[in-house]
């Protein structure tokens, strides 16, 4: 080999070690962010929690679409899903259990039951989680740094139904029924005092399980007092076969009025279509998808990726993961201790609203849909 040739070589193999020891460098640039999903994804409701856990995998495929770099490093999302079941005990051990993974955030939990005692567990190892679909007001009064609501709250929820009952429908009476938990209890309150301040006479209380599945006795006790609706705090996989044993017991022209753990697109199939479905109104908070501001397009993408799931919070799952990165990219780093502060300072315009909170987590301007069944689907009444 001639002197060039060895030259040509060397210089060959000096390039070729460059590339190599370039392209390392930069597989060593990428860090990867792990986004956490907490629901149900076993049990009665295990339809909603995989609704949500869709939402943010929507979510980090867009953000990983657009190759951020955040403190000089390219940002791989992934996604860290967990099943809670619904159960605030097991809540409290996913919570737990990603603190310990150390994950970036939290979208989480679904119900104001599991995601009040988890917020405590994220609030001592200071990671940030922001529920799409939780409305307790009491979720956000400790004040934790660290807790977000993306919808608005049963006090917004309850309200709305009961001065839509008095003012709209001219109701005189109402029985109550709820199902003992955070969530149920809380809307269920929030309801009867304002129906009582519009002059709606509560004639009978009741409480289930967010497990029960026969609700004759309750019923047939409620039929007896002839309200003219029925207020449920409550899931929609318990209103499916309550709002069956109404149309059984003769009460299927009987108002039903529920918040939006009930206000699902899979409530007419857990009703098993039962014409008392036509007496349903119930509320969601935040704009219906169709009046959503980025909502048509992004529904129509949430279809393709994931068809026939949709049921009702996947879009605030979306913006809140979204909301996540946003406050990352603010404040140039992946770091919670860094970051949380700048959720905080969010003005995100996401699929849902423009986004902001208040000093105590809540959105500065909550908007709540009411909504009927018409022929099997969920109609929007405003």
């Amino acid at each position: 080999m001639s002197f060039a040739s060895r030259s040509r070589f060397s210089l060959s193999l000096i390039a070729a070690a460059a590339a190599l020891a370039s392209t390392a460098a930069l597989a060593q640039e990428v860090q990867v962010v792990k986004i956490a999903h907490a629901g149900p994804l076993s049990g009665g409701i295990a339809h909603i929690g995989k609704d949500t856990e869709n939402g943010v995998r929507l979510a980090l495929d867009d953000l990983n679409a657009q190759n951020l770099v955040i403190g000089g490093k390219k940002i791989k999302f992934e996604i860290a899903a967990e099943d809670d079941a619904g159960d605030p005990r097991q809540a409290t051990a996913v919570a737990q259990k990603l603190c310990d993974q150390k994950v970036a955030g939290v979208v989480g939990h679904l119900q104001s039951g599991t995601s009040i005692p988890a917020a405590a567990v994220y609030d001592k190892c200071g990671v940030p989680h922001i529920t799409a679909a939780a409305t307790n007001p009491d979720l956000t009064k400790p004040g934790y740094k660290t807790t977000y609501r993306l919808i608005a709250n049963d006090s917004a929820l309850g309200a709305a139904l009961a001065i839509f009952s008095a003012e709209h429908l001219k109701l005189k009476s109402v029985a109550i029924i709820d199902d003992r938990t955070a969530y149920g209890q809380g809307v269920a309150s929030v309801f009867k005092a304002t129906a009582q301040q519009k002059g709606i006479s509560v004639v009978g209380e009741e409480f289930t399980t967010d497990k029960a599945t026969d609700f004759m006795a309750i019923l047939t006790a409620i039929k007896n007092k002839k309200p003219d609706a029925i207020f449920y705090g409550g899931l929609d996989a318990q209103a499916g076969p309550m709002l069956r044993q109404m149309e059984q017991l003769g009460l299927g022209n009987v108002k039903f009025f529920g918040g939006d753990a009930l206000c699902t697109e899979k409530l007419p199939e857990l009703a098993g279509k039962t014409p008392a479905l036509k007496n349903v109104t119930c509320a969601t908070g935040g704009a219906s998808v169709a009046k959503m501001q980025g909502g048509a397009d992004w529904k129509k993408r949430y279809d393709a990726k994931f068809p026939g799931q949709f049921q009702i919070y996947s879009p605030y799952a979306y913006d809140a993961a979204m909301v996540l990165a946003d406050a990352m990219k603010r404040a140039n780093s992946v770091d919670p201790k860094v970051y949380i502060p700048f959720i905080a300072k969010t003005e995100y315009k996401g699929v849902t609203a423009n986004i902001a909170f208040t000093n105590k987590g809540e959105l500065t301007t909550p908007a709540v849909t009411l909504y009927t069944y018409k022929d099997g689907s969920r109609v929007a009444l405003n």
